[in-house]
């Protein structure tokens, strides 16, 4: 547990550091922060603090650096406190405002608009809402054992797949079947109904159980794979920052931005279900990104989730990058009650 002495040094030297890039020895600390205590009781305080971790020395004669772990403390800091959106950059976000009626468009824009004022990849993605919430649900038979499941959702999403089921059925009991999903189903999200559409097929519909079984792991299937679409906007920010001059580490990141399969599972791992999430270091869930920072949130805007973030260096402008994000969060947002259907 770190002392409030040491709390103040931790941050001092993170702070000093994200501004610097250079080690930082305990007289800047004396001299600009802790001007009550002298550069020896500092310097005693940064030894403690790197036999705990928070601080390393990378050679003998040198200040010391920020660890990740020195690096959480404080972004944790800076979450407990208000901030205010840069004065600056209000221009770009009355243009964000304008297009929030084109939700794919204000996300493509949001995500070029982060790159823009932070110098970092601004990345996004829009999929479903996480409370998923059916409109009609219809069972169409195709042939023989075959079944075409629509799922209609809140918001004028529609998902659809073909399945084979155990043993036939006829239009006649689908309908049926569709008939009374449907009215259980309607206006509430798949996580409140799931276990009450299992009772349902378990005690009324015996003799097609089987069937009623597989077609609602179908669904349940459908329902949970929350496909994103995806959007990246200056990637070629991060070309200037030296902390990024190693040739090998920025083709590593530009490529995981091609791949969709790895901005799907980076977006999922980082995004909070709503808020915002600070991964540091190798607190990643992508291997690839273990040198990187990221800062995401989402919001639900015109009934679908939006999800924006930040994609940066450990040494990275936390205050400025959240205070950004939540700006242009809360922009997004807006309108987010919107009971409009997205089309």
């Amino acid at each position: 547990m770190l002392s409030e002495r040491h709390l103040e040094v931790v941050l001092a030297v993170v702070y000093e550091y994200i501004k610097t890039g250079e080690p930082i020895g305990s007289r800047t600390i004396a001299r600009k922060f802790l001007k009550d205590r002298s550069a020896a009781t500092i310097r005693n305080e940064m030894a403690d603090l790197e036999e705990m971790e928070y601080l390393y020395q990378p050679h003998t004669s040198a200040g010391r650096m920020p660890t990740p772990k020195a690096y959480r403390v404080y972004v944790d800091a800076i979450l407990r406190r208000q901030r205010t959106f840069p004065s600056e950059s209000e221009g770009w976000i009355r243009e964000l405002r304008e297009k929030r009626k084109d939700v794919e468009e204000a996300l493509g824009y949001a995500t070029r608009l982060l790159g823009k004022i932070t110098s970092y990849i601004g990345v996004g993605a829009l999929g479903p809402a996480t409370e998923t919430v059916l409109q009609r649900v219809e069972f169409l038979r195709m042939g023989h054992s075959t079944v075409l499941i629509l799922l209609v959702l809140k918001g004028g999403l529609i998902h659809h797949r073909t399945v084979t089921l155990p043993c036939d059925m006829t239009q006649e009991a689908l309908d049926e079947l569709s008939r009374r999903v449907s009215m259980i189903a309607l206006g509430r999200s798949w996580g409140e109904i799931r276990g009450t559409l299992q009772s349902y097929v378990e005690e009324a519909l015996e003799r097609y159980a089987d069937n009623c079984r597989s077609a609602l792991l179908e669904m349940d299937s459908i329902l949970s794979e929350k496909p994103f679409q995806f959007f990246t906007g200056g990637a070629h920010n991060v070309l200037g920052l030296p902390d990024f001059n190693d040739l090998g580490r920025l083709q590593t990141i530009m490529a995981l931005l091609e791949e969709e399969d790895s901005i799907g599972r980076l977006v999922r791992g980082c995004s909070a279900e709503k808020g915002l999430c600070v991964t540091i270091g190798d607190e990643n869930p992508v291997l690839q990104m273990r040198d990187c920072s990221i800062v995401m949130a989402s919001t639900v805007t015109g009934g679908r989730k939006a999800v924006v973030g930040l994609i940066g260096p450990v040494r990275m402008d936390y205050e400025r990058s959240i205070s950004v994000l939540e700006g242009v969060l809360d922009t997004l947002a807006e309108n987010g009650e919107s009971d409009e259907e997205v089309r």
